[in-house]
């Protein structure tokens, strides 16, 4: 037994130096950085953001590729399932790492053990915006409307499982309106439909893919979904505000690596990552975008993930979205 005890030793003296060079020597190719979702949403946005920081500061490409489907859980799982090198990375959000795992009856991946946090990079309000043309200039008026035409009224979501999606369940449930679902692969294409009027009439989406279109006209915000009012829309007043009590909807953004990935490999991505989000303009971009910058530490990250997998799996209960 000692014998095997002196062996394990000299073997972990002898890979230790080896497992600290090669994490010193990475990286030495590109990196790829998914987006489950659909370019021009919040998600991508903030991935398009950082990217180019990154790759300065590893001295190596960081490209972004956007992989929709499944509520950010196909892309999401091509990071889970790849070889745990830090080449692969992934935007990660609370829809897919926290509610999917309600709301999928099979997840293809383990949030919490084939996915390696980095750090929390946003939080993020969501919104309660309608089509310009909705004859509704409150929650209260855009209830009434609903109450009046149940099944009539649409909602767009950015996909089975976004948070979007459980907002709307939520305003259904607490309000008692009777809202159909339209999932869309992606904030963009459900903000282009929304913004035509074809098909849906409201969305409670990600605050930073609506801010264009609310500040120029083409959509009305009712109210947003937070604690506090935002202060990119210091006049529109919360949920709360608004007569609907309880209802609260905060998405984080964060980055990933997979699952065994070597510690000194997320030790530089974390790194490199904080320093990203900490730069003066990347703060103030992500401000600007009615976001909130965060500089987490993976721990911090995973405590964040596992207290909101509890925490969704209670509202996804109370709005009876069923598993697909």
């Amino acid at each position: 037994m000692r014998r095997r005890a002196v062996l394990g030793t000299t073997l972990l003296s002898v890979l230790a130096p080896w497992a600290s060079a090669r994490a010193q020597a990475w990286p030495s190719k590109p990196l790829r950085l998914v987006v489950g979702y659909a370019p021009g949403g919040t998600t991508d946005i903030l991935a398009r953001l950082v990217a180019p920081h990154l790759a300065a500061a590893l001295g190596q490409p960081v490209v972004v590729e956007n992989r929709p489907g499944a509520g950010g859980n196909v892309g999401t799982a091509t990071v889970a399932r790849a070889d745990p090198d830090g080449y692969s990375l992934v935007m990660g959000t609370g829809g897919t790492l926290t509610i999917n795992p309600a709301v999928y009856a099979q997840m293809p991946f383990d949030p919490q053990k084939d996915l390696a946090p980095v750090s929390l990079i946003a939080t993020v309000q969501n919104v309660m915006v309608v089509n310009a043309d909705l004859p509704v200039r409150s929650v209260a008026e855009f209830i009434a409307y609903a109450k009046q035409r149940p099944g009539q009224v649409f909602f767009a979501s950015s996909g089975v499982g976004s948070a979007s999606h459980v907002a709307g369940e939520l305003l259904n449930i607490l309000a008692g309106v009777q809202m159909v679902h339209v999932p869309y692969r992606g904030s963009a294409p459900a903000l282009a439909d929304l913004v035509a009027g074809h098909g849906v009439q409201v969305t409670l989406d990600n605050l930073p893919a609506f801010i264009g279109a609310i500040q120029d006209g083409r959509l009305r915000a009712l109210a947003v979904t937070g604690t506090n009012r935002s202060p990119v829309l210091p006049d529109v007043p919360t949920m709360h505000e608004a007569g609907v009590r309880d209802f609260e909807v905060t998405t984080v953004f964060g980055l990933l690596t997979t699952g065994g990935t070597p510690a000194g490999i997320v030790a530089r991505l974390h790194r490199e990552t904080v320093a990203a989000v900490r730069r003066p303009e990347i703060t103030q971009r992500i401000k600007d975008l009615g976001a909130e910058p965060v500089a987490s530490t993976p721990e911090e990250f995973a405590a964040v993930i596992a207290r909101d997998i509890a925490k969704w799996r209670d509202v996804v209960r109370r709005a009876a979205i069923q598993p697909i």
